[in-house]
């Protein structure tokens, strides 16, 4: 191949080249590259409204019954399925002896007292309950004494205006008879702690722990009290708040 011919072909790849190149850059200039991700309108998690379940207790009901009605509780195994009550203007324990109508009764309510908040949201909420030989109120959470029952029935549901609380059961046992939050400092993380630790490992003979369930002082808990027929005694059934499902 002469000198000509060698010029010839490197001018002709050269002007393919630059043909070449010119050509990308033009596409470039009116078709540029989009780096941004095109989410479509449906995909728009923040444009969707949350749907909410409905609560299965009618609060406006309930409290046209009796205005001091603030939660509902269930053990479905234990047939505990009561409304739960908070003296707000009358002695602290007026539930002790008065149903549910704020009459005498020697059965009484279910209920809390003042220094508990009345939506749950404590370190420890502690409700109150007779314990009535026919099995009603709490009456029949002594059947948590028996280990089948104890790990057959793992929760209790609390149902406050726009929440359904549910714990998970995990000691029930013998305790005195001091009253708990009185005893307790739950705003601290060390008084809380002993509480969790007598709850975790009971002195008591008559005692259930459910095994591999952990708990610590940033966990709320609920504890149900009633009496045992000894003076000196209560009946403690304890769980831990896993799930707090937001209702309309």
């Amino acid at each position: 191949m002469n000198k000509k011919k060698v010029v010839m072909a490197l001018v002709i790849a050269l002007c393919v080249i630059v043909f070449t190149v010119s050509a990308v850059l033009l596409v470039i200039h009116f078709f540029p590259i989009k780096n941004d991700i095109i989410v479509p309108p449906s995909a728009d998690v923040s444009s969707e409204s949350v749907v909410l379940p409905e609560n299965p207790i009618n609060f406006a009901e309930q409290q046209a019954i009796n205005e001091e009605i603030c939660a509902w509780i269930s053990v479905p195994g234990a047939n505990v399925n009561y409304p739960i009550l908070q003296s707000n203007v009358t002695e602290e324990n007026y539930y002790l002896n008065h149903d549910v109508n704020k009459k005498s009764s020697a059965k009484g309510a279910i209920y809390i007292q003042r220094n508990n908040t009345w939506n749950f949201s404590d370190p420890n909420t502690v409700v109150y309950g007779h314990n009535m030989r026919n099995g009603t109120m709490f009456g029949s959470l002594k059947k948590f004494r028996k280990a089948d029952f104890f790990n057959e029935n793992r929760y209790i549901y609390v149902y406050t205006p726009g929440h359904i609380l549910t714990y998970e059961i995990y000691s029930a046992f013998v305790y005195d008879d001091r009253h708990i939050l009185n005893s307790f400092d739950f705003s601290s993380k060390e008084e809380y702690a002993e509480f969790l630790s007598a709850t975790l490992s009971p002195k008591s003979m008559t005692r259930n722990v459910r095994e591999g369930i952990e708990v610590d002082t940033n966990d709320r808990i609920i504890t149900l009290s009633t009496c045992t027929g000894v003076k000196t005694q209560r009946y403690l059934v304890v769980g831990v708040l896993v799930n707090d499902q937001q209702t309309k």
